[in-house]
Parts: C-alpha cells; sequence; structure tokens
C-alpha cells in the first residue's frame, strides 16, 4: 500500500516537472537566443547554449535603436492608462450590477456575456469606422477606449461578484449616519474589495501591454506605436530576421509582466478566483 502511494506520487511529481519543462521551455529558448549571434541563431541543428555568449544585442538594442524605448514608452502610457480607467468604470458598473436590480438587469448582464463571444478582429471594421467619425483614429485616448470597450464588460462582471459578497446591511448602517451613495461606495464598499481591483488592473494591464490587433489597425504614426505593433513592423523583415535582437527585444519586453507577476500573483489568483466562487 505504501509502496503504490510513493510511486504514485513519484509519478505526479514527473509529470508536473514535464508539463513544467515544456511551458517553460519557450521562454528558456528565447533567452538563450538573445545571447547568440545571428549566426548561430540560424544555425542547424540548434544550439541548446550559447557556444560564445555575447551582449551584442543588448548593446544594439539599448545603445542604436532609439525606437524601440518610444514603442516600450506608449506601451506604458497606454497600458497604465487604460488598467486605471477599466478598474474605475468596473468598479462603478459593478456596483450598479450588484445592487441596484430593476426589469432589464439580467438583459443586459446576458449582453455583457455574449459581447464576450465574439472574436476580436470580428469588430475591428466597424470599430476602425466609428473612431474614424468621431476623429481618434491615430491616437492614444481612441486606443484606449477601444481597448476599455473590449474588456469592461468582463472586469464589471467580476467586480459585481465581488460587490455581491459585501453585506448589504453595511450600507444600510452608513446610509443611516447621513453617507451619500459615492461615499459608501468609495470610502466603506471599496476597501472591502481591494482584491477584486486589484485583480481587475494587473488583468487589464496584462491583456493591454500584449494587445497587437487594436494598436495596428487604430495607430498609423511610427511614433505613437506600441511595442507589439511596432517591433511588428520595424524589426520582422520580409526577407531576413535578426533573431538574436527579435529575442533580445522579446526579454526586455516581457521584463514589467514577469515583475509585475512575480509580486501580485498572489493576489490575482485570489481574486479571480474568489470572484468566480462569489458570483
Amino acid at each position: 500500500m505504501k509502496k503504490n502511494i510513493l510511486l504514485n506520487s513519484i509519478l505526479k511529481y514527473i509529470v508536473l516537472a514535464l508539463i513544467f519543462l515544456f511551458l517553460l521551455f519557450p521562454i528558456y529558448w528565447v533567452l538563450i537566443t538573445s545571447f547568440k549571434s545571428n549566426m548561430e541563431a540560424y544555425r542547424f541543428p540548434p544550439t541548446f547554449m550559447p557556444q560564445a555568449p555575447s551582449l551584442s544585442s543588448y548593446f544594439n538594442l539599448f545603445v542604436k535603436n532609439s525606437d524601440f524605448f518610444i514603442y516600450y514608452k506608449n506601451n506604458f502610457i497606454v497600458a497604465g492608462a487604460a488598467s486605471v480607467a477599466t478598474t474605475l468604470l468596473a468598479i462603478c458598473s459593478g456596483y450598479a450590477m450588484s445592487r441596484f436590480h430593476f426589469k432589464w438587469n439580467r438583459w443586459i448582464v446576458a449582453a455583457l456575456l455574449a459581447s464576450q463571444m465574439f472574436p476580436v478582429i470580428s469588430r475591428m471594421i466597424s470599430l476602425y469606422g466609428i473612431m474614424g467619425k468621431i476623429h481618434l483614429i491615430n491616437t492614444h485616448i481612441g486606443l484606449i477606449l477601444a481597448l476599455m470597450a473590449g474588456m469592461l464588460p468582463f472586469t464589471a462582471m467580476l467586480m459585481s461578484s465581488f460587490f455581491d459578497s459585501v453585506p448589504r446591511a453595511i450600507e444600510e448602517a452608513a446610509y443611516i449616519d447621513g453617507a451619500g451613495r459615492l461615499q459608501i461606495l468609495w470610502k466603506i464598499v471599496a476597501p472591502l474589495v481591494k482584491p477584486g481591483m486589484l485583480a481587475v488592473i494587473i488583468y487589464a494591464f496584462l491583456l493591454t501591454w500584449d494587445d497587437y490587433l487594436h494598436a495596428i489597425t487604430l495607430i498609423q504614426s511610427d511614433a505613437l506605436r506600441t511595442l507589439s505593433a511596432g517591433v511588428a513592423l520595424r524589426y520582422l523583415g520580409e526577407l531576413s530576421y535578426d533573431w538574436s535582437l527579435i529575442n533580445t527585444i522579446s526579454i526586455v519586453g516581457m521584463l514589467p509582466i514577469i515583475i509585475l507577476f512575480f509580486f501580485f500573483q498572489k493576489y490575482m489568483i485570489k481574486g479571480l478566483v474568489s470572484g468566480a466562487v462569489k458570483g
């Protein structure tokens, strides 16, 4: 009996180790390729360790490719603004969905759910037309609004599930003491759903940081492009690639996400799971 339990445990850890290696291998490959020369990156069969490790790609990126940091800065601006604005709107709309129930409430929730069924590319033509009519093509504001529109349905429903977990008696007591609706929301209820707020803002930042379709469609000026669109248009050629430089860009581009997830993964997972269970 004990032998069977031990074998099952060993087998389980072997399977987990294989899955772990499978998931991390692409990151490992990108990292080692960034330290190779471009000739070695094209070599077949490939080398699993750089034969002559070099920092030339990092030097070229940080010294010679100033455009990369323009894209990097734009990515921070768009991702930061979109995540903060989405979180604020999700708090307000989620609170309304949780506390104000009326005749069409169920249909509104159904519409929000239905909006998540369609792929992003299916709305790009109509989105481009709308943005063109209000003169927001080729602006960061237009890109931020488009990203917010895509993220708001899910984030609003997520925040609504958190507000459902807060007892109404707390709000009633505050209302009796003379607090207004906005005071109750921001000073009493919002502090009680901090895990949900943190989960929403991290989710929105991650989704915005990796966005490609919205950026490539709505931004035309090279000085306004974000990281994904800028790298695709400037560093990926038609006939040949500088794979060492591209992988270096990938590593530097991943750093904010890795740091963010490393420090806040506990709160993000807790927030998403709690919201799913309480909803």
